[in-house]
């Protein structure tokens, strides 16, 4: 790591190294390039209710009947430029929502959250093969709780003080994804690979729990691999150059880089 660490921080002019910064510091994530995953696209999967009226219905509903709604939601990070990107999901061009889902009343959690991630992610059929396409979801860190205290939209990282019985606790998981996968994007869908610095700071475009995601991440260290598996570079550190902008990987009319505002 030696190496690596000094080769990344060459320059014109040697850097003054300061002392060790890494007390108590979670494990280092490993970070695969955006070029190593495959992308393709299945089925529309039509949103379940037509209006967000009918969604809080939906939710009244359940809750009167099992409790509190569970809903689990996945960081999935890779990076290109050597910059973190997060992959999530665009409906009807305008609304961004991490992969995930609410779990039905019987499901147990992380199996729950599994198929939830398939149902939004898995490829289907025999539209792709070998390596990738069945690997197991490595579902990390817990890395916030939104909480619904009403049958409303809003949502807050913690539980109001007058508040007792939430309607529904959203968690968003660390998902560590492996040196190379298959993910299929329902058509109706687009499957995006959005900056860090996007996110940072721009509720007005992505609401406040996406927008948040960049401080979640920044109790970690990364270390990032290029398509041949060396480590190109480290945090701190150095990275070839380039532009990270948001990419679309699969789904819509067009697939490619986007402007984002």
């Amino acid at each position: 790591m030696s190496t690596i660490t000094s080769s990344a921080l060459q320059s014109s002019q040697a850097p003054i190294l300061p002392a060790s910064f890494s007390a108590n510091q979670p494990k280092t994530i490993r970070l695969y390039p955006l070029s190593n995953y495959t992308f393709g696209t299945k089925e529309n999967q039509p949103e379940e209710d037509p209006s967000v009226l009918a969604r809080l219905q939906r939710l009244q509903e359940h809750y009167e009947q099992y409790g509190m709604r569970r809903t689990c939601e996945g960081i999935l990070v890779c990076h290109e430029h050597c910059h973190p990107h997060i992959l999530m999901l665009q409906i009807a061009n305008a609304f961004f929502k991490l992969p995930g889902d609410y779990l039905h009343h019987h499901e147990s959690e992380l199996e729950g959250f599994k198929s939830r991630l398939n149902e939004r992610l898995a490829p289907v059929g025999s539209q792709f093969s070998g390596e990738g396409v069945n690997d197991e979801w490595e579902i990390g860190d817990t890395l916030a709780q939104w909480w619904r205290p009403n049958f409303e939209t809003f949502m807050y990282p913690f539980i109001p003080a007058h508040v007792t019985r939430p309607k529904e606790c959203k968690k968003l998981y660390f998902i560590q994804l492996p040196r190379s996968k298959v993910l299929s994007v329902p058509k109706n869908m687009k499957l995006l690979a959005v900056p860090l610095f996007e996110l940072y700071d721009n509720t007005a475009r992505y609401g406040p729990q996406l927008s948040a995601i960049p401080h979640l991440l920044s109790r970690y260290n990364f270390e990032f691999v290029d398509e041949n598996g060396k480590v190109v570079a480290v945090t701190p550190g150095g990275g070839p150059d380039g532009e990270p902008q948001t990419k679309v990987l699969a789904g819509g009319e067009e697939n490619g880089d986007i402007k984002t505002e």
